[in-house]
Formats: structure tokens, C-alpha cells, sequence
């Protein structure tokens, strides 16, 4: 079926869904979403035109700069952690960079559920070199994600089988109720047959845009949807091709635009404006990439001016090379760990972290921790500028 589209649904026959009258209160209902997609608004075309670019041009750098899987590592923990602060956790960048044993007591929750988060996008991504996007895998990464956390005893890795809502004490005084559970199955069942749908022809960025709005709006877990539904998003990317490495995230964009990404969900519900959400997200689409190629930009010249510094320190050159390798997936570190690590003796660790101290590489972790640390400022900076 054809489904046409337009701003506020003038003359239009797409209709977001219907309020189902439940015991106390009433549930939303989301039409499926599994149709061809249609529309005459231009502005749309010159949105996608426009993302499309930014993405392709954010998949290059992950070609261009040098073992990038060591910079995507901190690309996940950062979305990992904002995506995280967006549902509560009260962490900053550099906390979560922080080896287990220097994290304090009273962060160690909020520690571990941004590390289960970076775990689940790996996992996600090594399944989906062998499986396609499915409700199966959204549900592999739902339980990894609340695995041993505050979110444990909330079904892991399962759908809900009882009623959620978003705001309030109860659903008869909830700000959003999502369906209801016998609903779900249905819903989740039409997503799945949208994604894969070849008979219908609709872009990719099109089809993201109405997954990520489909699933909020299903909310089909009993916690983590939030997180799960913006990790959606780069699957889906990496899903069909549309980018090789996750390298976008949005949860810095939605935090900061926090008011309008509700508002535009709630236009869909409302007042049937799933055009004005497209726009948004393609807008977001395009500023998050924008962003992502400043980083690269970045991590580019930082790697290049840290290879030099470490060629010119002769016999200490070697041992510093490696160790600012591997600061780049481990920012924060002891002597004790430098030794470990490049298989040296504690004072030669030592001296190695002296001298790159020296030279502005590294410098005394100043923040209330239980342990000497050091951290690699100028690669924090560009991933946190509050370090």
C-alpha cells in the first residue's frame, strides 16, 4: 500500500495510529509502518541529498584515518555514555575510560552500564556480519545491555508482558502510554518486514527515520528502549551498508535538542506529522556526521603529531609508540599497567610516563580517585572538553 505523507497530514491519508481504551487509561496504538512511502514536500529531497552526503563522506574518514578501529572504541564509549546520561547515569567521560579498579564505589553502576552498552554495539556488530537487522538480535543486545545492572530484574533480553508507560506514577496519569502487550508481537513483526521489504521503494535514510520513531513509539521493552533505540540507528546504517563502521551517533545531538526530538516524536502521534519528523532526523543525520568528520579531523592530526613525537625520542621511541597506542583505546592509565603492557620493569614505566609527561602527552589525573593516574589529555579533549 501507498501511504502518502505530508506536514500536519493536510488532505493526507497517513494517520499515526489510535487510543485504545484500556482498565484506567488508554493506550497508543501505531498504525504499521510496513508500506511504500511517498511524498511531495522538495524540502525532504534536499534533506536527504544533503545527509546522504555527510554520511558517505563520514564513511571515508574511517578509511583515511590510521588503525581506526582504536578511535571507534572511544566513539562508542562516548555515545555509550551520553546515550547512558540521557536515561540517568550521572558519569562523565573520563569516569567511564577509568580502569575498574580506580572507578569509586558510588560510580561503579553507573560504570557498568556504559560498559554493557559498548559491549552490546560489539556484539551487535560481529552478529550482523552473519545475520540480517532483526527483533532477534535487538533482543541478543537488550540483554547484554541490562545484564547485571539496575535494569536486571527488568526481563532481559525480552519483550514486555505487561503494560509501560513514559512519565508520571502509573498509566492512568502518564505523560506517553506505549500499546498495549498483547499488541506488540504484531508491531514488532510489521517493523521487521519493513526493513527487509524489497518490493517497496523507500530510501534508507527514510525507512531509519520511521524505525526509530516506530520503535519509541512501540516501546517494547520493560527498560533500555531509549538506548536501544538510538543503537538502532547505526545498525541499521551498518545493516545496509550505508556506512562500514559505526561511526555515527546521535545521543550527543539529542541531548542537547532533547525538547524538540520529543516534540517532533509527539507531532507523529498527535498530529500525524511524520514528515516533520523526517526532516528533523535527516537534519540530525547531517549535524551528527558533520561532527563525526570534525573528530576524525582531529584524531588525524593528533595521530600524526604523536607518531612524530615518538620517532624523535631515539632509544625511547619504541616503547613510547606503543604505549600511546594503546592510550588510544585506554586513555587513563597507572605505571603499573604502562609496565604490563609494554613488558617492562617498573622503573622504566615510570621514566617512559616522566618523559611523556614532559612533553604534554600525558598529565596527572587530578580528579578524587584511588589510585595514580595518568591521562592522555589532548585525545580526551577531543572526545570530552570538560576533562
Amino acid at each position: 500500500m501507498r501511504v502518502y505523507i505530508k506536514e500536519n497530514n493536510h488532505d493526507e491519508d497517513f494517520q499515526s495510529g489510535s487510543w485504545r481504551k484500556q482498565l484506567h487509561y488508554k493506550s497508543f496504538l501505531p498504525a504499521l509502518i510496513n508500506n511504500e512511502w511517498v511524498w511531495e514536500d522538495g524540502e525532504i529531497n534536499v534533506l536527504l541529498e544533503k545527509a546522504m552526503r555527510s554520511l558517505s563522506e563520514l564513511n571515508a574518514y574511517t578509511h583515511i584515518v590510521p588503525d581506526v578501529d582504536r578511535y571507534i572504541k572511544m566513539h562508542v564509549t562516548k555515545e555509550a555514555n551520553t546515550s547512558s546520561k540521557i536515561e540517568g547515569t550521572q558519569t562523565e567521560m573520563d569516569d567511564i575510560v577509568l580502569p575498574k579498579s580506580a572507578v569509586l564505589p558510588e560510580k561503579h553502576d553507573d560504570w557498568q552500564e556504559v560498559q554493557n552498552y559498548v559491549k552490546a554495539m560489539g556484539q551487535a556488530i560481529e552478529e550482523l556480519d552473519s545475520l540480517p537487522l532483526s527483533i532477534r538480535l535487538i533482543k541478543s543486545i537488550h540483554a547484554t545491555l541490562l545484564s547485571g545492572v539496575r535494569g536486571e530484574y527488568k526481563q532481559p533480553g525480552e519483550i514486555r508482558k505487561s503494560q509501560n508507560w513514559i512519565g508520571g506514577s502509573s498509566p492512568s496519569n502518564a505523560y506517553f502510554v506505549p500499546p498495549h502487550q498483547d499488541d506488540i508481537a504484531d508491531l514488532l513483526t510489521d517493523l521487521e518486514k519493513f526493513w527487509h521489504n524489497d518490493s517497496i521503494f523507500v530510501p534508507h535514510l527514510i525507512t531509519c527515520a520511521i524505525t526509530h520513531y516506530q520503535f519509541e513509539t512501540i516501546h517494547p521493552f520493560c527498560d533500555g528502549n531509549g538506548r536501544i533505540g538510538r543503537l538502532l540507528i547505526p545498525l541499521y546504517l551498518i545493516s545496509f551498508k550505508l556506512l562500514d563502521k559505526p561511526s555515527l551517533y546521535m545521543s550527543a545531538y539529542l541531548e542537547k535538542n532533547r525538547n524538540e526530538y520529543y516534540e517532533a516524536l509527539d507531532n507523529v502521534r498527535v498530529h500525524n506529522d511524520l514528515l516533520g519528523w523526517c526532516k528533523f532526523f535527516l537534519d540530525m543525520l547531517t549535524q551528527t556526521a558533520e561532527g563525526g568528520k570534525q573528530t576524525f579531523q582531529k584524531i588525524k592530526l593528533l595521530h600524526d603529531e604523536m607518531t612524530n613525537l615518538a620517532m624523535s625520542m631515539k632509544k625511547r621511541g619504541s616503547n613510547a609508540l606503543a604505549l600511546i597506542i594503546f592510550l588510544y583505546e585506554n586513555p587513563i592509565v597507572d605505571i603499573r599497567t604502562v609496565g604490563e603492557t609494554l613488558k617492562v620493569s617498573y622503573p622504566t614505566a615510570n621514566q617512559l610516563v616522566q618523559d611523556l609527561v614532559e612533553k604534554g602527552v600525558l598529565a596527572p589525573y587530578q580528579k578524587k580517585s584511588n589510585a595514580r593516574l595518568y591521562v592522555f589529555l589532548k585525545y580526551m579533549e577531543i572526545f570530552d572538553k570538560n576533562i
